[in-house]
This record gives C-alpha cells, sequence and structure tokens, in this order.
C-alpha cells in the first residue's frame, strides 16, 4: 500500500514505524506539520492533509530518566538499577515527537543536556513471538 492509500491514522503511523519510517501529516493549506499523524490541521481547521517523510532529526527538547517503568520497560531489563530515559525531541519540521533517549548514561541525567542534536532510530523488541517497533533518538 502506498503512503497516499494510507488513512491519516494511529494504525497507520505505528505500521509506518515498523517499516522503519517516521511519517507524519501536513496541511496542504497552511503547511502545518504533524507528528504522530493528525486527519485535521488544527492550525487552520481542514482536512486536506497530505504524508511527509520526517528526516528523523532534531534536538532534545525535555527528557526525564526513569527507574519504576512498565511492565514492557521492566521485561527489556530496566528498573531502579538500570533507568532509561523517555524524551521530546523538537523535530527540524517543527514537530515534538516522543521517544525513548538512548546512547546517553541514564542514571546520571545531569549529564544529559537540552538542545543535544539527535537522530531517529527504530528499536525493535521481539514480544511474544511478534517484533515490535518503537521511536528511539540517540545522540549524533
Amino acid at each position: 500500500m502506498s503512503e497516499n492509500e494510507r488513512d491519516f491514522t494511529i494504525k497507520s503511523y505505528l505500521d509506518f514505524l515498523a517499516e522503519k519510517k517516521l511519517m507524519g501529516s501536513k496541511c496542504k493549506n497552511c503547511n502545518a506539520t504533524y507528528v504522530p499523524v493528525r486527519k485535521l490541521c488544527t492550525k487552520c481547521n481542514t482536512a486536506n492533509m497530505e504524508w511527509i517523510e520526517m528526516s528523523g532529526k532534531g534536538k532534545l527538547a525535555a527528557f526525564t530518566s526513569i527507574t519504576v517503568g512498565t511492565p514492557f520497560f521492566v521485561e527489556k531489563g530496566y528498573g531502579r538499577n538500570k533507568p532509561y530515559c523517555f524524551s521530546v525531541i523538537k523535530l527540524d519540521e517543527g514537530p515534538m515527537v516522543s521517544g525513548q533517549l538512548i546512547g546517553v548514561d541514564e542514571s546520571k541525567p545531569e549529564t544529559i543536556k537540552i538542545e543535544t542534536p539527535v537522530k531517529a532510530i527504530f528499536l525493535e523488541t521481539e514480544l511474544k513471538g511478534e517484533t515490535r517497533v518503537d521511536l528511539g533518538f540517540e545522540p549524533v
């Protein structure tokens, strides 16, 4: 299925992530860009949207180091002695998106700097015989 044939839904967004593509929607009227995807432009209130592939490049806008995680992260081995970082990234194209921050010392959050340039990566996890792909970021 081509990009133009897919509905502007979170399922389509996640399907693109599984294909290792970071996709968003862009308003054809005012050029506002959204990640994750939106069916309706909140800036000009139109449904005249198109798919756009993001570069995956951006800067760290916010993060937190988490020591008590969800069951999914606990199953991946994270916990009190091995924290993980959840981040918010301002993409070069404008929108902000969240994902796991890797390639940093999660146990020393004071060493992680806001505005650090990052790039998107696609994190694969085997879960009950299926491969799950999540969005992550690492410093460049």
